[in-house]
């Protein structure tokens, strides 16, 4: 996995974005202070739990933010290569949802989501679909799209193309579906392909091949890649660097060794060891306690302190700062503070990681 990243290679640029959302109960902070960067060809996964804001900041990229949301503060910027053959960046915030859609979306960015029956017109053929936005944004004869569909069906592993070109949705099977909206996504050649829980819906034999397939085709064409995703497993296997979100900021980031085989978050501690473990003798799975907090109220402090064990005075007075432990290694935590009491990672974990890490090489070398 890449660990090096050269500045002219940076494709997309979020810094400080903070985003709510007007309710009839109020106005929620969905997304507090997001900072993140993505380069060419690497893989960048976020993780978290329900709610934490890691689809809101993707939706907001792809300019599909609900109607009730608002930017409030903070910038998108995304570096791409204009129709005149030179590179232009350009701050999402700044234009309109359907400047966005109309410049960018499918054509540059493009995202796959997870459940492929609402992705996909089920009144349209399996080739229609997949043609639109070639028409639309490359402008293609009928015949020069049809032509390229077929190729992209049979790139994504779907079999006898011709065949299922003149089909419908509802008569492939869900990883076929999967497939296909993978093809529709990558139809324009985009810089960057967003990947939503993109195997949520499928079993566990059809979510390898469909990791197996978007890696395959980022090698191939060194696209850019961020998945959202709650299966830490899966990111453990695909992802070049992690950030972990939390009541709508990231309190972890850095390469996935960094993040996975020596987290520092207890946040963090927490996803990884409620990971189902088939091989664990314990007969409980471990939960991490309490509730995310309500982000109708102002947040004071550090949002995770009263579900935190090794909560800290100040975690309840001050919001923790981003420290730097190393590398590109990034903590937003009390407990990295160098005047805070040492705490160590729980025994049961560091062999759990030890476990993930031989998984992931074996992985890689494809003996998994």
């Amino acid at each position: 996995m890449s660990t090096k990243r050269n500045k002219e290679d940076r494709v997309l640029s979020v810094r400080n974005l903070n985003i709510s959302f007007e309710t009839t109960a109020g106005t929620i902070h969905a997304i507090r202070g997001v900072r993140m960067d993505l380069f060419k060809g690497e893989t960048i996964a976020i993780v978290g739990e329900s709610g934490s804001g890691k689809s809101v900041t993707v939706k907001t990229i792809m300019g599909i933010l609900a109607s009730n949301g608002k930017i409030e503060s903070g910038s998108i910027k995304y570096t791409y290569t204009n129709e005149q053959g030179q590179k232009e960046t350009v701050d999402m915030t700044k234009l309109s949802q359907k400047q966005i859609r109309y410049r960018f979306n499918g054509k540059h960015i493009a995202m796959v989501f997870q459940d492929p029956m609402t992705s996909l017109d089920p009144t349209m053929t399996i080739g229609r679909q997949i043609m639109e936005p070639m028409i639309l944004h490359d402008h293609l004869s009928k015949e020069a799209a049809a032509s390229k569909t077929c190729d992209l069906l049979k790139e994504v592993g779907i079999d006898d193309p011709v065949k299922r070109f003149k089909e419908y949705p509802h008569q492939l099977s869900g990883g076929m579906r999967q497939r296909v909206v993978i093809a529709i996504a990558l139809a324009c050649d985009p810089d960057i392909l967003i990947c939503d829980e993109p195997t949520t819906a499928l079993d566990v034999t059809i979510q390898a091949k469909i990791l197996e397939l978007i890696k395959k085709i980022q090698n191939e064409k060194n696209i850019s890649v961020i998945y959202i995703t709650h299966d830490l497993g899966v990111v453990a296997k695909v992802a070049d660097y992690v950030d972990v979100m939390y009541a709508g900021r990231i309190v972890e980031k850095g390469q996935i060794d960094e993040v996975f085989y020596d987290p520092r978050h207890p946040y963090t501690w927490g996803l990884l060891a409620s990971m189902p473990d088939t091989d664990t003798d314990s007969k409980r799975l471990f939960a991490i306690p309490g509730t995310p907090p309500n982000l109708f109220d102002e947040v004071v402090g550090d949002a995770f302190a009263p579900r935190n064990p090794y909560a800290l005075k100040i975690d309840y007075e001050a919001e923790p700062p981003m420290f730097d432990v190393g590398g590109q290694h990034r903590v937003a935590s009390w407990l990295c503070d160098p005047r805070a009491p040492k705490v160590e990672m729980p025994e049961q974990l560091v062999e759990r990681l030890a476990k993930m890490k031989k998984e992931a090489a074996q992985y890689d070398a494809g003996k998994f």
